[in-house]
């Protein structure tokens, strides 16, 4: 396929699963929001049956709580942005994103265990009290931690693109810019730390439910297992999006060598997806304005 059709076609792709990622698809976000609550509605007769002591209970909590994970990661959500809009806009690779998607999912679910027992054992909070300091300061600052990180892409696009042309305009005969080789980043521990904080940071609503409700009723150790295995549900659609994004990603620079095309498609990707990332960032702290 020619370069000229392959690198639009993978940017086509790259920016459907970005607006997926905002929300921006009604339907499945609803069909999401259904399914959570079904879910959740199941879990609470799981958590019933396991007190119980009914056999088999411990198992169908794990299984709806992995579900619940999985729907609530397919509906709108700050880190199917951020990983996926990292993924186009740095060049890193599928696997390394995968593990930073996996670890994100999971921090977000040690977020939850750490805020509900820290509230339940030194603070005496409520689950209402807990879900409101999660809604109104824990996620403005997760999303505004995303907002950074999509600053920081978008000014390192801007700065490639202008370094690019002043090399463009020096006339020389030899190449000033990398390769699509040497500009390969592996992504540094800073840059994996900021994505996972991004996300962790905002603990889900279900996991919260679940861990208070666990906790009530006495089998708090359900409740932290069913916690990380929400988490993995999660993950199965967060790494999706990072194998989604760097396949893009690569596709688009399939057939790219040294030079001038490399020097701008490069820095064009980043800025890119640094923009859409700040216009997910700027819709979910809308409310919080």
């Amino acid at each position: 396929m020619r370069l000229g059709i392959l690198i639009p076609l993978a940017l086509a792709l790259a920016v459907t699963a970005l607006v997926w990622a905002a929300g921006g698809f009604d339907a499945l976000a609803r069909w999401a929001a259904q399914g959570q609550r079904e879910v959740q509605s199941d879990m609470a007769g799981a958590i019933r049956a396991l007190k119980a002591g009914e056999a088999g209970a411990l198992a169908g909590l794990m299984t709806l709580a992995f579900a619940y994970g999985f729907f609530h990661a397919a509906g709108p959500g700050h880190g199917k942005a951020l990983i996926g809009g990292y993924g186009l806009g740095r060049r890193v690779s599928a696997l390394r994103l995968s593990i930073i998607a996996l670890a994100s999912s999971l921090a977000q679910a040690l977020t939850a265990i750490a805020l509900v027992y820290g509230g339940v054992f030194l603070l005496d909070w409520s689950r209402e009290r807990m879900e409101g300091v999660a809604e109104r300061w824990l996620a403005p600052a997760s999303y505004a931690a995303i907002a950074a990180i999509g600053l920081w892409l978008f000014w390192r696009g801007l700065t490639g693109l202008r370094r690019g042309d002043a090399h463009d305009h020096a006339g020389c005969g030899h190449a000033h810019g990398p390769s699509p080789d040497d500009m390969a980043g592996v992504a540094s521990v800073r840059d994996a730390a900021l994505l996972i904080g991004g996300v962790a940071l905002r603990p889900c609503t279900g996991a919260l439910f679940l861990l208070v409700i666990c906790w009530r009723l006495g089998v708090d150790m359900a409740g932290i297992l069913g916690t990380l295995a929400m988490a993995l549900g999660t993950a199965t659609v967060t790494i999706a999006v990072a194998l989604l994004a760097t396949t893009a990603r690569e596709g688009a620079l399939a057939g790219l060598a040294g030079g001038a095309t490399a020097r701008r498609v490069l820095p064009a990707l980043e800025l890119a997806a640094g923009a859409l990332i700040l216009a997910a960032a700027a819709t979910l702290l809308a409310p919080f304005v």
